[in-house]
């Protein structure tokens, strides 16, 4: 094959392989360049600020990449690639985070992002296009940059969810669905899903099917912000118990 076969329309190597070795290969490098993020954690300013932005400039390039792609080989429609889908929409709400360093926004993207992007990698929606071909790359890519970029914010940055970002998200994600779907009805679209489930194979097939799976796919996303809050509250009770402890053994 020639380098145009692995951007061309019609791939006509093998399909995606599902945790085949070229699957976990790019998981792992995706692992080693998230280690990397991380271990910016105590470095100067100006260092944490160039790796804030060449992380946010990486992402919008990775997204921008897709869109272009799509629209080269003809299938950029209004129906399927608006920047709608959870994951598109926290890609660039991420990249946003990175350069302002928005509290807000990164409640969005910790505590529904990690979630989302993480059924992306471990499930992904490469439309039978295996690796190395380009949609297979950048899917993956995408989704592992956006798990970097949540834990890069959390552990180098120093941000952190608070019971009230819990709230916050699960509401303002609602609230978004409900806004996607009236988009959906408007366009003949079917951003996240709202109208029937994707094409390929994904965890709402175990949730049954339209409109049944609603139901079971928002609890799994309140559940996951649930989870991605519990260290966090973990870590403040054992303060306060530490508070308390201190305080009852000081004369």
């Amino acid at each position: 094959m020639t380098w145009r076969d692995y951007f061309a329309r019609d791939y006509p190597g093998a399909p995606f392989v599902l945790y085949g070795s070229r699957h976990l290969t790019v998981l792992a490098v995706l692992f080693v360049f998230g280690i990397f993020m991380l271990s910016f954690r105590g470095a100067s300013g100006s260092s944490r600020r160039r790796a804030r932005l060449s992380l946010a400039l990486l992402m919008a390039a990775t997204e921008a990449s897709y869109h272009l792609w799509m629209f080269v080989i003809g299938r950029w429609t209004v129906q399927a690639m608006l920047p709608l889908h959870l994951c598109s929409a926290l890609i660039w709400t991420a990249a946003y985070t990175l350069v302002t360093r928005n509290e807000r926004t990164y409640e969005f993207v910790y505590l529904m992002g990690i979630g989302a992007a993480l059924q992306a990698l471990l499930t992904p929606e490469a439309a039978g296009y295996g690796i190395p071909h380009y949609r297979a790359l950048e899917t993956l890519t995408a989704h592992g940059l956006l798990i970097i970029a949540a834990l890069y914010l959390t552990v180098v940055e120093g941000f952190r969810p608070t019971p009230r970002s819990v709230r916050r998200v699960v509401l303002g994600t609602l609230a978004y669905m409900v806004a996607v779907t009236g988009v959906n009805l408007a366009v003949g679209g079917n951003y996240l899903y709202t109208l029937r489930k994707p094409a390929t194979a994904s965890l709402l097939d175990a949730f049954g099917p339209w409109p049944w799976y609603l139901a079971p796919m928002m609890a799994a996303g309140i559940l996951s912000c649930v989870l991605l809050y519990i260290p966090f509250w973990w870590i403040d009770r054992r303060r306060v118990a530490a508070g308390v402890t201190a305080g009852a053994e000081t004369p």
